[in-house]
């Protein structure tokens, strides 16, 4: 979409949208929502213990069933007289998107207005695609009604739009029903071979709505990470006279606390906005909603942003016991507003009853009204109430109880909720739930199933035998994920405290295994690594995730946050991981190690090289060529700042800061081939038929000491860790924008690409760079095979069908076994050819 002045005497604001582009210019309407429950009923019991990443059929609930059988095809009425919330300005996103979360089953719905421009009369093709339903005006009368309303899967039609010569006014509703996540959105791409004019109805004029349109799509902070400082936002538009600005931060928490707020103005010549009320807000990866003019002149944008009250991570000492009552402390004091911290709390006996009481009563309106991710509540509830009942007051306890009783454990009691039993974490979670329920009160009768709570303990323990096969046999199909992980404990720590001898020793496996692999995949106190499932935020903010503190607690070096998932039920019970773990978690200097291993159904081959200060991780052989979901295939972890992070991926989303999955960095949209062996990894990207026909890389630019491009090759350091990646395409390092200094692109559909670490001195490091530059790298797109040779070296091959080579020498990745085994161990191993490190 790009701007047209269409009429010489006035400057509206006006669009001219060629073919394959799409319309992304309208006035919105505020959010309008309905809860939208439908009947309770049993759910069809999908579930058949073999997890997966990615989208799962499970049937339509309840509530979608009501909602296709009442929405489609009904009467509505247009209605173009409704405030304004906002403009939706040409920028990023080809869509114009709602994409949210609803804890439970709401009807949502947005009206939108605009003006399409003709000098004859016309008929204008389009290609309509949404998730959800949409109708459109034209003039007053209907011209187009589709409503797939399909949950969360895009629908496609070509309409037509016949429009009269001149002015054209455009009514547009969307809407659909919000199960937990929803994909909501609409996107109307120009399939006409003539452009089309498109005029926003607005009061402002072409130039104003251009400034705003730049304001808000390349606004960005200014820092990877806010010290003690105030949070800085740039922009790379200025404006040219004054404009209101709102600026919330909130937390990325079940709560969505506002952590700070501010309005005020930005001033003509403007380009960066401090917000002093940031400073000593609580550390984590924050969300940062903007909203930027007034009336009819608004656009929001929603970004985010990392605070840390100090960069370096804590030695928190040699004993265990001690390092758990220190975060236990830190918990009862500065955790989120969460069961979690209540327990801390209660645990450590705290007097402050007026937040026990507060966070236990919000806890039980998110369990009664069955909330989605209810079940991550509801163990450590139970935690609380059978071991500190005692210090509770009678009537909370018989709320809690009550509570208890009432709630739906499974699919398989009748429920009109919205609640996700189907995923590997939330099937550990209500099998934990149901187990612990059914043991703490074993006569009582459970109003959702009917059966006894020692009925609901046995079928429980049936049910998580059947998930601890899966995951034994498998491994976790959300490997090293710092989003699920800490999901993954609110079950298995529980278990392991609370469930009969043998669920317990299952789970103590379990727990032991998790821990190996987080200690294999944290440098300097920072888990990373590749990951089945992540998140921007876990990517990038690695010491602020919700792992973190596990790491801090268990292998004694790293950071303390606010989340409370299920750090204090790790402190308040008797688990402790294996001691030898530690030595893994920090390396000793000249330590070098390689592990590999397998997890997940749909075997997520791992690859692990680490020395003291470098880590690269892959996920090799994995779905290659095929749609991405929020699989991290590729991550490089520098030891020398905890921002100092690279990868590289295929965006699976046009806006920097969207929510997909995949999203813009985190997961990808077509699946590369990736190899590793020791200190070097390739991958070969093949996007087909992608919209976004390149591939990128994302520097945590901030922790990196010296970072240099030279032709094809980008080097960096971040204290005694080196990282060096190359692209066959070229590098083209983007200086504006939402990714400025942040991003470095290669364009093409086919791409290679190798990431390499290293480590030691300066002196070191220019041997590095000397090393990295002379290797000979060649990419044959056509074959899809690349080759790099590193000098004194034999050549390594990788070609897009997986075949891997050194010299000769073909290399199967033939450790497919859940348990990481140490391929190469310097401390172990004496030094041969068997083990050469490329770079090292």
């Amino acid at each position: 979409m790009t701007d047209e002045p269409f009429v010489a005497t006035r400057s509206a604001p006006t669009y001219t949208v060629e073919k394959g582009d799409t319309v992304t210019a309208w006035v919105v309407s505020h959010l309008i929502e309905t809860a939208f429950p439908g009947i309770a009923a049993p759910a069809e019991d999908r579930v058949n213990y073999r997890f997966i990443n990615g989208f799962v059929d499970v049937g339509d609930l309840p509530c979608r069933k009501a909602f296709q059988s009442t929405m489609i095809g009904r009467n509505i009425a247009p209605d173009a007289d409704w405030a304004h919330s906002h403009l939706n300005l040409p920028g990023s996103n080809r869509r114009v998107e709602f994409t949210g979360f609803w804890h439970v089953p709401t009807h949502v719905r947005r009206w939108l207005k605009g003006t399409f421009r003709t000098e004859t009369a016309r008929t204008v093709d389009l290609r309509l695609a949404t998730c959800g339903g949409v109708r459109i005006w034209v003039n007053g009368v209907e011209q187009v009604r589709f409503e797939p309303f399909i949950r969360n899967v895009e629908n496609k039609c070509d309409i037509s739009l016949r429009l009269e010569a001149g002015d054209n006014e455009i009514l547009l509703h969307c809407e659909d029903l919000a199960e937990r996540d929803i994909i909501w959105f609409f996107e109307l791409e120009v399939i006409d071979n003539h452009a089309l004019t498109v005029v926003l109805p607005v009061a402002l004029d072409r130039d104003e709505t251009s400034r705003l349109a730049a304001l808000v799509r390349d606004i960005r902070p200014a820092l990877d990470v806010f010290v003690d400082t105030p949070l800085e936002l740039v922009f790379d538009a200025a404006t040219d006279k004054p404009l209101p600005i709102q600026v919330a931060v909130t937390s990325h928490g079940h709560d969505r606390a506002v952590l700070a707020s501010i309005e005020t103005v930005l001033t003509p010549g403007q380009t960066s906005l401090k917000i002093p009320q940031t400073v000593g807000i609580a550390d984590g990866y924050h969300g940062v909603k903007v909203t930027i003019g007034s009336g009819t002149g608004t656009v929001t944008r929603s970004i985010d942003a990392a605070f840390m009250s100090n960069l370096d991570p804590v030695d928190a000492g040699d004993e265990i016991e001690a390092r758990k009552a220190a975060a236990l402390s830190f918990s009862a004091r500065y955790g989120a507003w969460r069961i979690g911290r209540a327990l801390a709390m209660v645990a450590t006996g705290s007097d402050d009853n007026e937040t026990i009481d507060g966070i236990i009563t919000s806890t039980l309106h998110s369990i009664d009204a069955r909330e989605d991710c209810s079940d991550f509540v509801l163990v450590p509830l139970l935690w609380l109430v059978r071991a500190y009942g005692d210090r509770l007051p009678v009537e909370t306890v018989a709320r809690i109880n009550q509570s208890i009783v009432n709630y739906r454990y499974w699919v398989d009691e009748p429920g009109n909720d919205v609640m996700w039993f189907w995923s590997e974490n939330h099937v550990l979670c209500f099998h934990t739930s149901q187990l612990l329920a059914g043991d703490y009160l074993p006569d009582a009768i459970f109003t959702a199933s009917g059966r006894t709570g020692r009925q609901q303990s046995a079928l429980a323990s049936e049910r998580l035998a059947r998930w601890f096969e899966s995951v034994e046999e498998h491994g976790l199909a959300e490997w090293n994920s710092a989003a699920y992980y800490p999901v993954d404990f609110i079950g298995l720590l529980a278990i392991e405290h609370w469930a009969h001898p043998e669920l317990a020793a299952r789970a103590r496996h379990q727990l032991d295994l998790i821990f190996e692999m987080i200690a294999l995949h944290t440098l300097n106190g920072v888990p990373s690594g590749s990951q089945g499932r992540a998140y921007d935020k876990e990517l990038r903010a690695g010491p602020l995730t919700e792992l973190a503190p596990f790491a801090q607690v268990a292998f004694g070096k790293g950071w303390l946050n606010g989340g409370v998932a299920s750090l204090p039920m790790f402190c308040c019970g008797g688990y402790l991981p294996p001691t030898r773990l530690t030595s893994l978690a920090a390396l000793d200097e000249n330590r070098v190690i390689e592990a590999r291993y397998a997890q997940g159904l749909e075997a997520g081959k791992l690859v692990l090289f680490k020395n003291e200060a470098a880590q690269l991780s892959t996920v090799v052989d994995h779905k290659t060529g095929r749609k991405g979901h929020q699989q991290h295939v590729m991550d490089i972890k520098l030891a020398g700042h905890p921002m100092a992070r690279l990868w590289v991926n295929h965006p699976g989303e046009d806006d920097p800061w969207g929510t997909q999955r995949p999203s813009y960095w985190a997961g990808s949209g077509i699946l590369p081939r990736v190899a590793q062996h020791r200190d070097l990894a390739m991958l070969i990207f093949d996007t087909a038929d992608h919209r976004n026909d390149w591939t990128h890389a994302y520097l945590g630019r901030d922790g990196l000491d010296e970072t240099i491009q030279d032709g094809n090759w980008l080097i960096t350091r971040a204290g005694r860790g080196f990282a060096a990646l190359y692209a066959s395409n070229g590098l083209e390092a983007i200086m504006t924008g939402a990714t400025a200094g942040r991003e470095v692109r290669s364009h093409g559909k086919r791409c290679g690409w190798i990431g390499i670490i290293g480590c030691g001195d300066q002196e070191d490091f220019s041997r590095f760079r000397t090393s990295v530059l002379a290797t000979e790298v060649v990419f044959d797109a056509d074959r899809r095979v690349l080759t790099a040779t590193p000098p004194g070296s034999p050549q390594i091959s990788l070609s897009w069908d997986g075949v891997f080579t050194i010299g000769e020498k073909a290399m199967a990745f033939d450790h497919e076994q859940p348990q990481p085994e140490l391929t190469l161990d310097s401390n172990k191993s004496a030094a041969s050819n068997a083990h050469q490190l490329f770079y090292s």
